[in-house]
């Protein structure tokens, strides 16, 4: 009963949003913008949110999370569970019913035999997809009839939803690319830059990193929907142009991601032309610390091996680089009421919040005491300590932005307290996020010491996300440099105990062992959790129909936008 209840819980189905107001198309051009320019509109290359949400206005899951978190049927009818006869009673599998009034933008009816393809696309192992680990465990994919895909798993699955749930796992279309799998997938500019697609826009123009144009999908299937005929969605610049664009001058509707300190939004609300809208979800901003050799002398696949770092592989080095840092100033500074002080990868929702660790009060000379112990002194007064030749000498890196620039400032000023000598680097976030396998400067490759970022996972079960700290799904020049465990942390324990995860049943046992995973991961070091963010966006006072969601894309709904009147 307890394997029933989790899925009868999970599968729960809500109201969706309101209807747009307008017929299709008659509310002119929506513009939306995003400080991180998208750099492609295939999320299965990218891990990047911004790469994610914008192809999230093109390509569609079967199912997604609504704004309190629960799934909501989006391609198909309903979603599955045991009592709907959907669920196996094994737990081996799942069915899912596509609706029949689904066609992609092409004008081509949408079919099981797409969402077979998409599978076997990400789970082809020459690709390096980015998001193989929703597809974990999976044994195949099976399209006996067009409105019917079945999804069989090697072993009983009590959370099955991850295969095309959320906008992390869309559906791609067969035909346009089933030229593009394994290593050729990144080669595929066209496809990759323009998908075919079920959702209420078709892209007209992509420039990497720039913008992106779009206009309406003519065979959404909703007749009346979208009510904007085209988007401009333009990136790049950075949180604070983003704001003022929808904030005070009105340029744009639509502004995501601002970072942007607290006295400085309310500055910009007070010009009248928008809104902050926010809400917490999963959102977690982190430093990442690197348990592999980045020194820039080694080859590319040499920086890739899973090897102890010469200095951070010291357990007290890691600790006390987290000991020094005051977390509740960074919050104050940084996002005030959209901030809480963290210690966990996964905070919320409330049920899988480890309470182990205590992180909020900053500890220096508990930090300078424990790095003494350990055998760090600064023997020649330079203000750095070194053990055995080696320095506290760190590349500490991010994506350009005010507030993470803050926060490197601040941070590096603690570590030099203890003895810690860091180098700053930022970079555009656009390359930053981006995916291209050719860039030395992607959060994924992590050429330097230490890295910061902030990244979430959508719904409410984080199995998938924890799984992305499994051994073989750091990035390496075979993935084409895809894969969520940047840091390279690889321990057979941890990966023993997801497997358990991925087999258990009942939220309160899961949320035992999804606990038990955080804390493996916050012991070993190989992240500084800092500030569970609340996701702050800004929308116009004129555009309506807009549902903040911190579950799943936050464009999830842009079918139900519209122009209001003033």
């Amino acid at each position: 009963m307890k394997m029933r209840t989790l899925l009868l819980g999970a599968a729960a189905t809500f109201a969706m949003a309101p209807a747009a107001m307008a017929e299709r198309g008659s509310d002119g051009e929506v513009r939306i913008i995003y400080w991180q320019a998208p750099s492609i509109m295939n999320p299965f290359l990218s891990g990047g949110t911004k790469d994610v949400q914008a192809s999230s206005l093109v390509i569609e899951p079967l199912a997604r999370f609504d704004e309190t978190g629960k799934m909501v049927p989006w391609l198909v009818e309903d979603i599955p569970t045991v009592d709907n006869g959907g669920v196996s009673e094994d737990l081996k599998s799942v069915t899912w019913t596509i609706r029949d009034d689904v066609k992609w933008s092409d004008g081509s009816q949408f079919t099981s035999a797409d969402v077979k393809f998409t599978a076997e696309y990400c789970m082809n192992p020459d690709m390096g997809c980015a998001q193989r680990t929703k597809f974990e465990g999976v044994e195949s994919v099976e399209a006996p009839d067009p409105q019917t895909v079945v999804v069989n798993f090697a072993k009983p699955t009590p959370v099955p939803y991850l295969p095309f749930v959320g906008a992390e796992s869309p559906i791609i279309q067969k035909a346009q690319f089933e030229d593009c799998t394994g290593a050729k997938a990144p080669e595929c500019t066209e496809e990759n830059f323009h998908p075919v697609g079920t959702g209420p826009f078709v892209v007209t123009d992509f420039r990497p990193n720039d913008v992106i144009q779009m206009e309406a999908n003519q065979h959404y299937r909703d007749p009346d929907k979208p009510a904007f005929a085209t988007v401009t969605f333009k990136g790049g610049g950075d949180a604070a142009a983003a704001g003022r664009a929808v904030m005070e001058t009105g340029e744009y509707d639509y502004a995501w991601n601002l970072q942007l300190a607290p006295d400085v939004i309310k500055q910009m609300e007070e010009a009248g032309k928008g809104v902050a809208i926010s809400g917490f979800g999963t959102l977690v901003e982190r430093i990442m610390v690197n348990n592999t050799n980045p020194d820039p002398s080694l080859p590319d696949d040499e920086r890739a091996v899973v090897r102890p770092h010469p200095v951070l592989k010291d357990k007290a080095v890691r600790k006390a680089l987290s000991m020094a840092i005051d977390r509740p100033l960074l919050v104050e500074i940084g996002y005030g009421q959209a901030g809480k002080v963290t210690c966990n990868l996964v905070p919320a929702p409330e049920a899988f919040n480890s309470d182990t660790f205590d992180c909020s009060t900053q500890d220096i000379e508990g930090a300078k005491a424990l790095l003494e112990e350990a055998g760090w002194v600064d023997s020649d007064g330079d203000g750095v300590r070194e053990k055995d030749g080696l320095e506290l000498s760190f590349t500490y890196q991010t994506s350009t932005n005010a507030v993470r620039q803050d926060f490197q400032a601040l941070i590096k000023q603690w570590w030099g307290e203890i003895g810690v000598e860091t180098e700053l680097r930022n970079i555009d976030a656009s390359v930053f996020f981006g995916g291209d396998p050719g860039s030395p400067d992607t959060f994924q490759k992590f050429y330097a010491d230490l890295e910061m970022y902030a990244n979430l996972f959508p719904g409410t079960d984080p199995q998938a996300y924890l799984g992305n700290y499994l051994c073989d799904k750091a990035p390496t020049p075979e993935s084409q440099w895809q894969g969520e465990n940047v840091s390279r942390f690889c321990d057979p324990e941890y990966d023993a105990l997801h497997a358990k995860l991925t087999e258990t049943a009942g939220i309160d046992k899961r949320a035992e062992i999804a606990k038990q995973l955080n804390d493996m991961l916050i012991e070993a070091g190989t992240l500084i959790p800092l500030v569970h963010r609340g996701r702050l966006s800004a929308k116009s006072n004129t555009l309506g129909g807009v549902v903040l969601n911190t579950w799943d894309s936050e464009l999830w709904n842009a079918a139900d936008w519209y122009r209001k009147d003033m």
